[in-house]
Formats: structure tokens, sequence, C-alpha cells
């Protein structure tokens, strides 16, 4: 099996989480960063870093954190495939502040706020403010 169906498999597993900010289990709690924290849990064992506290609502300027991180512990690639972590700039010019993982060509599964995680329709106003697409690395425990 392929690091990207395992990735999507995980996520499905986590789809009816309750959002809940910073958390990161499945079935009880999670926000988008904790959704790909879980996922990389499921294909990799511990996280690579300790992650920092920070804001539910995030939109303002500042380093672009998330994207730095994606850069240090996922792949860059330049065509999003099933499996693959996709970051979102929320509003133009500013840092990326959201994220969620590619379910079908049309669908990503994400967690957001005042919702469960779900897979929702990958339309045009997400397509506009992607920031970066990234896969797990394929070595899996």
């Amino acid at each position: 099996m392929s690091v990207r169906e395992a990735a999507l498999i995980e996520a499905r597993r986590w789809i009816g989480t309750p959002y809940r900010h910073q958390a990161s289990v499945c079935g009880a709690g999670a926000d988008c960063l904790g959704l790909i924290r879980g996922v990389w849990r499921a294909l990799h064992g511990a996280e690579p870093q300790a992650l920092p506290p920070y804001p539910a609502r995030w939109d303002a300027g500042g380093d672009d954190l998330l994207l730095q991180a994606a850069g240090r512990w996922l792949i860059p690639v330049t065509e999003a495939l099933p499996g693959d972590v996709i970051l979102f700039r929320l509003k133009p010019g500013l840092p990326a502040r959201h994220c969620g993982i590619l379910s079908t060509c049309d669908t990503l599964i994400h967690a957001y706020w005042g919702r469960a995680v779900s897979e929702t329709a990958l339309t045009q106003w997400w397509r506009r403010r992607i920031a970066g697409v990234f896969q797990f690395p394929s070595q899996v425990k």
C-alpha cells in the first residue's frame, strides 16, 4: 500500500470527529492541524516536533509557520493526489492557516471551526487559496 493510500484510509477514519481547537484525538476532537498530526502518528509514530500553542483564530499576519513546518517534515509535490496534504491561505497575502487531506480530485477531508472532520467539495474558493501541496514521507510504520 502506498503512503498516499494509507494516509487517505486514516483520514477517513477521522470523519465525524468533533472540532476541538488544538486537539488531535480521533473520535474525540481535532482541528485541521490535529487531523494531519493524527494521520502522521498513524503512519510514522511520534510527531516530529513539539507543537507550540496557537490561537483559534490566527488569520492575522506573522510568519508562515505552517508552511515552514510542512516543508520540514513533508515532501513538497507539484500535483496534488489523493492522500496529499494541502495548505491554504484563507486571506490573500497572509500566511497559510488551514490544512486538509485531498480525498479525490474534487474533495478534501478537513476540520474547521464549528464543523466536525468532514469530506467536502474542493471548490474554486478553496482552490484559489492553495498555498502548498505535500506528501507524507513514504516510510510507514
